[in-house]
């Protein structure tokens, strides 16, 4: 945890004034005031963890409908919900809560993916030194800083977590294979529940988990038919419970993700859009803007990838590169062992590569799931995880030959001597340079209109909803707003009439939804549609309040428009 907060929080500031030579400064940031990444997707999921928080603590009525999206229904369902961080959602209310609680988890999500990492890689044999380089590789890559403001793509701690439970509790690993005497069911089951938190997450990388799990266990399955080792009881009881409860949640989300489906036909991505978000193989050796040390460096690259460059930028890293590379050659695997490793890099960067790979449609026609998902570039994760892995086969052995060529009482020493410059390598190349804006402040009009809801606030389209599902966190009253990947034809057609207010259609669409309040924020409306609603005309049934510099109208929803 310390060195997460030291990587994202605190050296990034002092490295940028050392880089820079003293021409730019940057303060390190105020965790309740600012929030990391930038000023749109992640108050939106600050919302959600906030959300997850209030639905516990009101017996999970209306979980999936949430207290945004107003009146459709399983709005949670069209972003990923992080029901998994619904807990931290008990702790601190309102905006400023929403907000800490949200850097805290931002944080924590780097923590858990080196943990993981070094966890998992330690399982299967790798010394401490390899498995935190394996650790940080996973943690601190580039790419991952392409996604600053989606922490539900920044949360794979879970999934290398509960690959190094599980291989733990089957007693398995790369340097010792399958023992018998190391079986831990207690661990096993452990691993099982980890998954299924990984999962509640949200698909966005828990998809690809789910399938990938699945194929380790058909093959240590096959492998048990085969070579028939005696198995416990007790494992396979933690096997078969465990395995039910990962199945069970991920039953429980996949049908909330279905419903939608079937609720909104069109939510399903044509070939040619996910075109718009798939990248290239330049995309391995370009950082996105916030890697501290090629973020500006790469900015023409960036740009020539085209598209939505924060989906095409895959860097593992390129000291990850080399020691991927020298691993394949001198590594504590074994030769089968580093083969299959290299084969699932390759295959995983052409599935990453989406529609400029040969192999993603076979994902997007046949494998349930991925005709959703708009953005292949992130199954960048798994040959990261091969990569790490093939790096720390060749730390791990770079450690042994410097042990085996020192004195006795030098070996550990020497060891780290060789070893320990490559892990701060990798760790100064993960440094990021996030921003931290400003939090968007909370109209005063809206607790005002929050207590005569169901509200609107206005403007509304997909980049101001996000803020104003921030500032709901304070009370969480029911309104239209939301913004989410997909809009539901009828969120759009409310933001349509809504244009016209106070017009006979606008009053009767909120007479028919229920709507008593609408905000109108006179710093946003400026260039907008709705920029004449600053000066309607009186209208009976509609009473205007001017809080500050912005306007309510509140809406006596039992008067017709005349």
């Amino acid at each position: 945890m310390l060195l997460a907060v030291a990587m994202i929080w605190l050296i990034p500031p002092y490295a940028v004034r050392v880089m820079t030579a003293g021409a730019k400064t940057v303060p390190i940031a105020d965790p309740a005031h600012t929030i990391v990444g930038d000023a749109g997707d992640p108050t939106a999921q600050a919302w959600l963890v906030g959300w997850g928080g209030h639905a516990l603590t009101h017996g999970l009525r209306g979980l999936w409908d949430t207290n945004a999206f107003y009146p459709d229904k399983y709005g949670l369902a069209l972003n990923d919900s992080l029901l998994g961080y619904a807990p931290a959602g008990l702790i601190g209310d309102g905006v400023v809560g929403a907000v800490l609680r949200y850097n805290i988890l931002f944080v924590l999500a780097f923590a858990l993916a080196f943990l993981g990492g070094y966890a998992l890689l330690r399982q299967l044999g790798a010394n401490k030194v390899a498995a935190a380089v394996a650790g940080a590789a996973l943690a601190y890559a580039p790419w991952r800083y392409g996604h600053d403001g989606h922490l539900n793509i920044l949360s794979t701690g879970g999934i290398t977590l509960a690959l190094a439970m599980l291989a733990r509790g089957h007693g398995l690993s790369f340097t010792r294979g399958y023992l018998a005497e190391r079986v831990r069911p207690g661990w096993a089951f452990a691993g099982w529940l980890v998954a299924a938190w990984q999962v509640s997450l949200g698909f966005g990388v828990g998809l690809g988990f789910v399938y990938v799990l699945a194929a380790l266990c058909l093959i240590t399955l096959t492998a048990w038919l085969i070579h028939r080792p005696r198995l416990s009881l007790r494992l396979i009881v933690g096997d078969l419970i465990g395995g039910l409860v990962f199945t069970a949640v991920t039953g429980y989300f996949a049908y909330a993700y279905k419903h939608v489906r079937e609720l909104n036909p069109d939510v399903t991505r044509d070939w040619d859009y996910v075109a718009h978000f798939s990248p290239t193989l330049r995309g391995l050796l370009v950082a996105p803007q916030s890697s501290l040390p090629w973020g500006t460096l790469h900015n023409d690259a960036r740009t020539a990838l085209g598209g939505v460059p924060t989906e095409k930028v895959l860097l593992c890293g390129y000291a990850l590169y080399l020691l991927a590379f020298a691993g394949l050659f001198l590594s504590r695997w074994s030769p089968v062992q580093r083969l299959l490793l290299l084969f699932g890099a390759v295959v995983g960067v052409l599935f990453a590569l989406g529609t400029n790979g040969p192999i993603y449609r076979l994902l997007y026609l046949y494998v349930p799931g991925f005709d959703g998902s708009r953005t292949p570039g992130r199954l960048i994760l798994w040959p990261t995880l091969c990569l790490a892995i093939l790096a720390a086969g060749l730390v791990t052995h770079l450690a042994d030959v410097a042990r085996r060529g020192a004195k006795p009482k030098w070996s550990v020493g020497a060891a780290r001597i060789l070893t320990v410059p490559l892990l701060v390598l990798v760790l100064a190349e993960g440094l990021p340079d996030l921003d931290h804006p400003q939090t968007p402040a909370k109209p005063a009009a809206m607790a005002l209109a929050s207590a005569h809801a169901p509200i609107m606030v206005l403007p509304s389209d997909d980049g101001i909803d996000l803020n104003v599902l921030l500032w709901s966190t304070d009370g969480f009253p029911a309104m239209v707003n939301g913004a989410a990947s997909y809009t539901t034809p009828n969120r759009q057609a409310i933001r349509d009439v809504m244009a016209t207010f106070p017009s006979e259609p606008a009053l009767d669409r909120l007479h028919q939804l229920g709507i008593r309040s609408v905000v109108l924020l006179r710093n946003r409306v400026q260039g907008t549609p709705y920029e004449p609603l600053l000066n309607i005309p009186d209208v009976p049934g509609i009473t205007r309040h001017d809080v500050g510099p912005d306007v309510v109208y509140t809406i006596d929803t039992n008067t017709k428009n005349p």
